[in-house]
């Protein structure tokens, strides 16, 4: 390079040193929420999963958070492109009534709604120059084929990704298992339809429960030895039923109702009443030393719904969870079929409770077991969620209350009040009225007899 040329590149790699420095000096710029979530989840932040979160369809992504499908979104847009069938904010809204969104949102109904949501979402993109082919159907991720015609498309390629599309659709898309699924919980068919199991039963020689016996073939010796086959006499006879306070153990009742406070906790619903039982008083210890006595009990438990319509006043005063309890427990194991079979029988069945003297009333109605009566009145709604032979709970859809404790203020009605006769004198005394047989037996008498021997009669 020949000496000319230095003059005309100096002023060249001074600029580019400029800018070097510069660039040096200038603070990294900071990623975006978004884009940061995105590399955290292993998806790109241009993905039309992250464009579902940031769109018009925020409702819909709620969901599927809910529903723990984001793994599983991601997973099949690794494998390819997808297309989402998404309904806005107000469709979800317009379309969930309280009581199909109530549904959704339950534990025991979250395979439910993972199928409603992945019936939304096929494995393949499909543009909008595809939807007017109405008559197809393709298969979505939950396995059931939607048909074109019922998607309602309103904003055909509303967001659009590399790695897949959305489309806004006019409602929300139900697929036929959950509509019939949510169909049989609401006709009650789920819980009437079923055949209730018997109670399992205890053996009184060894207070065990008894297992079903297993078949026996031909010829086969007999599984009890002879002395266990014989009725008991007096010396192998069951002990009396131990009294309060005696000491004598014959269940562990606090594993027994740590059991069935979890049972509760898994079945879904009920964690109002297994917060109270646990944390807001002390009925939980109270129940297991009933059941290592030898008691049994039978819980009326009322689901989260109608623990909240409590209001304060019911629950301010001192003592009030308590009384509350008190009175949905019954001093005897009954089941969904012994108790239906009793009102059914019986018509009215009247059922001791823990808060004495006061009883729960029972009957027969809508195919199932009515507890209470008029507006404070609750069905059977969910049988038999917990029985060992001990403790049975069954779930009620209401709280109840005794008659003269009905959270309203009323009182029994008081009884009418005795007045005394009206008195026309002042020294004037009430006639005494006699009988007119001992008046007849009198004159009689006193004709024969001394009158000073009759002298009641005078």
């Amino acid at each position: 390079m020949g000496r000319g040329a230095l003059p005309l590149l100096l002023p060249l790699l001074l600029s580019l040193a400029a800018s070097a420095l510069a660039a040096e000096q200038q603070p990294p710029a900071l990623p975006s929420p978004t884009a940061t979530a995105a590399a955290a989840s292993g998806v790109s932040s241009n993905s039309v999963l992250v464009a579902l979160l940031d769109s018009r369809y925020t409702e819909l992504a709620e969901l599927v958070e809910k529903a723990l499908l984001l793994q599983t979104l991601e997973d099949a847009v690794g494998r390819g492109n997808v297309t989402i069938f998404a309904p806005r904010n107000e469709a979800l809204e317009r379309d969930l009534d309280p009581e199909f969104r109530r549904f959704l949102l339950e534990p025991r109904n979250l395979r439910a709604l993972q199928s409603l949501l992945l019936f939304h979402v096929l494995p393949s993109r499909l543009h909008a120059s595809s939807l007017s082919a109405a008559a197809l159907s393709h298969a979505t991720l939950a396995g059931e084929p939607l048909e074109l015609a019922t998607a309602a498309v309103t904003s055909p390629d509303a967001v659009v990704r590399p790695d897949g599309v959305i489309h806004g659709v006019e409602r929300l898309l139900v697929p036929r298992s959950v509509q019939e699924a949510f169909n049989r919980r609401r006709s009650l068919a789920a819980i009437s339809a079923v055949l209730p199991t018997g109670a399992p039963e205890v053996d009184p020689r060894t207070h065990r429960l008894k297992k079903p016996a297993a078949p026996v073939p031909l010829g086969a010796p007999p599984v009890l030895p002879v002395w266990d086959a014989l009725a008991p006499g007096p010396a192998i006879a069951p002990a009396p039923a131990p009294g309060p306070g005696s000491g004598k153990h014959h269940f562990d009742g606090h594993s027994q109702v740590k059991d069935f406070i979890q049972t509760l906790l898994l079945y879904g619903g009920y964690n109002e009443l297994a917060d109270i039982l646990v944390n807001l008083t002390s009925l939980a210890t109270e129940m297991g030393r009933l059941v290592s006595e030898g008691y049994v009990l039978t819980v009326l438990a009322p689901n989260d719904e109608a623990m909240a319509r409590l209001t304060t006043d019911q629950l301010s005063e001192p003592g009030s969870p308590e009384n509350i309890l008190y009175y949905h427990m019954v001093p005897e194991y009954q089941t969904e079929e012994s108790m239906y079979n009793a009102v059914r029988r019986f018509g009215k069945v009247r059922y001791d409770t823990l808060r004495l003297p006061h009883k729960v009333t029972a009957r027969e109605a809508d195919g199932s077991v009515k507890f209470g009566a008029g507006e404070g009145s609750a069905y059977l709604f969910d049988p038999d969620i917990y029985t060992d032979g001990r403790i049975s709970v069954q779930g009620i859809d209401a709280v109840l209350f005794p008659p003269a404790d009905d959270g309203a203020g009323r009182s029994p009605a008081a009884a009418p009040v005795r007045r005394a006769p009206a008195v026309t004198g002042a020294t004037a005394k009430p006639k005494l009225r006699r009988g007119k047989l001992l008046e007849g037996a009198c004159q009689f008498m006193g004709v024969f007899v001394r009158a000073s021997r009759f002298v009641s009669c005078q």
